[in-house]
């Protein structure tokens, strides 16, 4: 499992052990993953790869998930060698975590991750595509400043998305790893209702029971935040340019319960499971 750390590759770990499958956990800090009993943890990063080379040895199926900022390089190279390094150890399956247009946009973001779906679908490997929208765990991005104060500054805060849960796409992705009827499959994936950040934040509050004061930045501030934060300028104009054309991920998909036989998880749901990341130390 690469992305062990994530919001979604700690939920599949954590999903996998439960159902005692072996799992190995791949991770550029080994010794400081804390890991469920029985997970095995190994050192890989997609800038050395011998290390892929031994962390993919033995294993028959794969999650695939980069960190990579994308653009900072021509192409997706760590998807590229995670790729190349499934296919040296003979992996049979891999489950690929890509994003909610799988790269259908003709802009800087869009080339890049068709790119990274490519490298997957045209790899020679049985596959199945996961695009979630967007998740609620970017809520999680907020914490610091609720254990601060009661404002919290939110960029876009008022553009719709139907959220989902980190959770249901590690329940996808154990399926498709686990289970017959997933090869070379693409799985859009939504949560169950339209929320704007603003309404997740009146229902992040409810749930703390204390009231949270939105700010939302301009655009202009928006901007000069994510340039802060490493992305490059053709990142941020794409997205910008995205959020300002709207719709996309704001609509409520029925793949999660078709393929669990179970609805996705609300954004309510999720703040109950995380309220103590939101609650200041004693």
């Amino acid at each position: 499992m690469t992305g062990a750390t994530g919001h979604v590759g700690g939920e599949l770990i954590a999903q996998l052990a439960a159902a005692q499958q072996p799992v190995r956990a791949m991770t550029r800090r080994p010794e400081v993953m804390q890991a469920p009993p029985g997970v095995e943890v190994v050192y890989g990063d997609c800038d050395d790869e011998a290390s892929l080379d031994a962390a993919f040895d033995g294993a028959d199926r794969a999650f695939l998930m980069s960190a990579q900022v994308p653009c900072s390089a021509k192409r997706p190279t760590h998807d590229l060698r995670l790729v190349r390094a499934a296919r040296q150890a003979g992996i049979r399956h891999v489950v690929k975590l890509s994003v909610y247009d799988g790269g259908s946009v003709d802009d800087a973001l869009g080339a890049w991750h068709r790119q990274a779906e490519a490298a997957v679908t045209g790899s020679g490997l049985d596959w199945t595509l996961l695009r979630p929208g967007r998740f609620m765990s970017n809520a999680l991005q907020w914490a610091p400043a609720i254990r601060r104060s009661d404002t919290v500054h939110i960029p876009f805060a008022h553009r719709p998305a139907a959220p989902i849960d980190p959770a249901d796409i590690a329940a996808i992705a154990v399926a498709a790893l686990t289970t017959d009827g997933h090869d070379n499959m693409v799985y859009q994936l939504s949560g169950p209702e339209i929320r704007t950040p603003t309404e997740e934040l009146r229902i992040l509050a409810e749930t703390l029971g204390r009231p949270l004061r939105l700010v939302e930045p301009t655009i202009d501030q928006a901007k000069t935040g994510m340039l802060r934060a490493g992305m490059t300028h053709a990142v941020v104009e794409a997205i910008v340019a995205r959020v300002l054309a709207g719709g996309d991920g704001a609509e409520v998909l029925a793949t999660v319960e078709r393929v669990l036989g179970r609805p996705p998880r609300t954004f309510a749901d999720w703040t109950r499971n995380h309220a103590g990341a939101f609650l200041a130390a004693d």
